[in-house]
């Protein structure tokens, strides 16, 4: 096994938003934010080699959306989906499986484009399985009013009429791989999936939008989007004591400076250990 880093490109969120009850003051030390109190925000996606597959853990928010929409988002540096797979050795059609933590636009965006002429919508992996679990289509396809703007359709249906959508049995399924066990979470958003990779004897816990960035690791600092935010405090409290436990490496798909943590028990609660590359930790 062998795990690649994918950057797709940042994006910019309201602070506030992004932070909840917390306010600005303390978490401007931690996620500073432009004068329009817009924090930037990474989406960093993984990459596995295991044997005969090659996994790809979300994908960012694509390309094919109008410029009204990356006007609200403020897309920005030099990274893309197509780059970095290049950069890895590999492009989209060596993908053979799409694995979505959900179906929100940043995490599931590049799985579809326009095909040349603009005229139909198409799947970006064409020779991947796409996997989501039914509990979170459904969620997904019947969007509540608080998670609409966040369902966008054109991303979602055209992977089922594709044909390559195949949902996942549960969390103690081996669909992904032996070495790839899953955790639900049901606070930002119902049946996200957090994939747990054993690789080198370690776990590397991708941690979607459980955990968006370090400045998120003390328990009240959940982000407004979470539809139950009280939940995503418990099941945060669970995994965290766990992680710092456990010594897990957790990789973050939005933290813009820290690409991976590890955390520690301390008076306060898990806070924060120390801060890494996922290439570093390994010597690779």
């Amino acid at each position: 096994m062998k795990l690649h880093v994918i950057n797709t490109g940042n994006f910019k969120l309201d602070g506030g938003a992004m932070f909840g009850v917390v306010p600005k003051s303390i978490w401007y030390k931690t996620n500073p934010s432009d004068e329009n109190n817009m924090c930037n925000w990474a989406m960093r996606c993984l990459l596995i080699e295991d044997n005969n597959r090659l996994i790809l853990i979300d994908n960012g928010m694509g390309s094919k959306q109008d410029a009204k929409f990356f006007g609200h988002y403020y897309l920005n540096g030099n990274d893309s989906l197509e780059h970095s797979l290049k950069k890895a050795g590999f492009g989209v059609d060596d993908i053979t499986d799409m694995f979505l933590t959900h179906l929100h636009f940043d995490h599931c965006g590049g799985s579809i484009k326009y095909n040349a002429d603009r005229t139909k919508l198409e799947t970006v992996f064409k020779n991947a399985t796409y996997w989501s679990n039914s509990e979170h289509w459904e969620w997904a396809v019947k969007p509540n009013a608080r998670e609409k703007a966040s369902f966008i359709k054109e991303n979602i249906l055209p992977i089922q009429e594709s044909g390559q959508l195949k949902f996942i049995d549960g969390e103690s399924s081996t669909q992904i791989g032996q070495n790839i066990m899953l955790k639900y979470m049901r606070g930002h958003t119902d049946a996200m999936m957090l994939p747990h990779i054993n690789y080198k004897g370690k776990t590397v816990v991708f941690m979607a939008d459980l955990l968006p960035s370090t400045g998120h690791i003390p328990l009240p600092y959940v982000m407004g989007y979470d539809t139950r935010p009280l939940l995503t405090i418990a099941e945060k409290e669970v995994f965290m004591n766990s992680a710092a436990d456990n010594e897990y490496i957790l990789f973050f798909e939005h933290d813009s400076v820290n690409e991976c943590c590890t955390v520690k028990h301390t008076e306060k609660g898990v806070r924060l250990k120390d801060t890494f590359k996922l290439k570093e930790f390994f010597g690779e």
